[in-house]
């Protein structure tokens, strides 16, 4: 872990170097794979203000915190930071749960029952005898798939349907 201290309109104290420094070695066991971390310390009037940019395979985090004590800027920093580094590690564990779940239920098909096929009635047929034009009329105008009538002038019955290709088909048993 590569550490970068800048401290601006300040002296850095080697008590308050040490101190980042403790705090991280602590930050870096929850972290693991920390890369690199900046720490830019400021003073403006009678603010201090604590940034720490932490870079991280897989991460990037930046906490700032700006109170009247230097110590006290530091400590709400590195408590919000550990705070995000918990927060993150969590979704990380909890995307790898969601993706073991995934896998489970998709390795298991669900198992069906084997369904009974139904019988649906259907009105689509006219008792009145009509010529095939008029059927197909009837037909369109009710937007059916499938429309049995009997033909005009015989007992027969024929029967008109709808095919894949937008054509009309026509069973006329003769």
């Amino acid at each position: 872990m590569i550490v970068h201290f800048t401290a601006r309109q300040m002296d850095l104290t080697p008590e308050v170097k040490n101190y980042c420094e403790k705090r991280l070695r602590a930050l870096e066991k929850l972290m693991r794979m920390v890369i690199k971390v900046n720490l830019i310390l400021s003073v403006e009037k009678y603010r201090y203000k604590a940034e720490i940019h932490v870079k991280a395979k897989g991460a990037g985090l930046v906490v700032v915190e700006e109170t009247h004590d230097l110590m006290n800027s530091l400590n709400l920093a590195f408590e919000s930071l550990e705070k995000q580094v918990k927060k993150e590690r969590e979704k990380r564990r909890e995307k790898k749960r969601r993706k073991g779940r995934e896998r489970k239920q998709l390795a298991l098909p669900p198992e069906r029952e084997a369904e009974t096929p139904r019988l649906v009635r259907s009105r689509d047929y006219s008792l009145k005898p009509m010529l095939l034009e008029e059927a197909l009329l009837q037909f369109d105008l009710e937007r059916r798939d499938v429309f049995l009538f009997r033909k005009l002038g015989s007992e027969k019955w024929a029967v008109i349907f709808r095919r894949k290709d937008g054509n009309y088909g026509l069973i006329d048993p003769d």
